[in-house]
């Protein structure tokens, strides 16, 4: 009895703590899953395995958390993944839609499944597939809280998450230490590409004096002669200083400008930057020799009269 009990012991220990079977996959939308589920295999990484597997891998000596390796032989392309729950049927897995379209599988296809070890994420760089994914105000906050429903990532799938009902796609063009690692209850480091089909803004030409003039053709050629013309060297423009280090009280002259011969709808060419020319018709009127200013009406010009009477003597 002795013998037969560590001859069963020393095979157990013996046994291969690895995971390896196939399955016939199915996408969420395929098969008898509630929608509910079907919806949460949707938004995340992780698959739906049968029982018989959580019963194989509760005999075998694994590493928690659960992850797995999945491998379209035919076609050379794998990923990784999680596990959500063991409900499915047996012989079957179901698989996010993003994943069946990384390793090129249709409905019903056989991939091979076994377990894995990944190393803790530290980093990882996406790419948008399209500009709309920029028009989110916190586009890091989002993919973060996307993330929680993946178990791992892989370099070159093209991952899919959900937004405000909108599915947006990046592909993940970097990660960190491997090219496969396990982003659960990590710190890792998120950053983005240019989204696919973004074109940078192309910077405005400096505006310059010169642009700034309208008018016909000739208009502006004089305009800008007369511009060259004040635009050089001008005597005593300084600022003066004073013997006694107080500030020098300078007043700007005033320019005063005879728009007596400045006709309406006719530049000014000795406009300069900086100045306002008004031609109004507000001149006080001059008062004429023969005006009669007798009757004018003039307040408080009469004489006034004491009411103190005078001390007799």
């Amino acid at each position: 009895m002795l013998q037969d009990f560590l001859n069963e012991f020393n095979m157990g220990a013996r046994r291969p703590n690895t995971f390896s079977n196939g399955y016939r996959c199915y996408s969420s939308s395929f098969g008898a899953l509630s929608d509910q589920k079907s919806k949460d295999i949707q938004k995340g990484g992780k698959i739906i395995m049968p029982p018989s597997a959580l019963d194989q891998l509760s005999r075998l000596n694994i590493s928690y958390p659960m992850l797995f390796k999945l491998t379209n032989s035919p076609k050379g392309r794998s990923t990784h993944c999680g596990v959500l729950e063991f409900v499915a049927e047996e012989g079957v897995i179901y698989l996010p839609y993003w994943m069946m379209q990384n390793l090129l599988l249709g409905e019903g296809d056989l991939v091979q499944l076994e377990n894995c070890t990944l190393p803790v994420a530290t980093y990882a760089r996406f790419q948008p597939q399209s500009t709309d994914f920029h028009d989110i105000s916190n586009p890091k906050a989002v993919l973060e809280n996307a993330l929680r429903n993946f178990a791992c990532l892989t370099k070159s799938d093209m991952i899919a998450i959900q937004y405000n009902s909108r599915q947006y796609e990046l592909c993940v063009q970097e990660v960190r230490p491997q090219n496969a690692v396990c982003i659960i209850e990590c710190d890792i480091s998120l950053e983005f590409d240019a989204p696919v089909g973004y074109e940078p803004p192309v910077p405005k030409p400096k505006q310059v004096e010169s642009d700034m003039i309208v008018g016909t053709p000739d208009m502006k050629k004089a305009i800008e002669e007369y511009m060259k013309e004040t635009s050089g060297f001008s005597a005593f423009e300084g600022t003066g200083n004073r013997l006694d280090g107080k500030k020098k009280r300078t007043r700007q002259k005033k320019v005063e400008i005879d728009v007596s011969n400045i006709e309406r709808g006719v530049p000014n060419y000795k406009w300069k930057f900086g100045q306002l020319t008004f031609i109004r018709n507000n001149e006080p009127k001059k008062q004429t020799a023969d005006t009669d200013t007798s009757n004018d009406f003039a307040v408080f010009s009469g004489t006034g009269q004491k009411i103190r009477k005078k001390k007799s003597k």
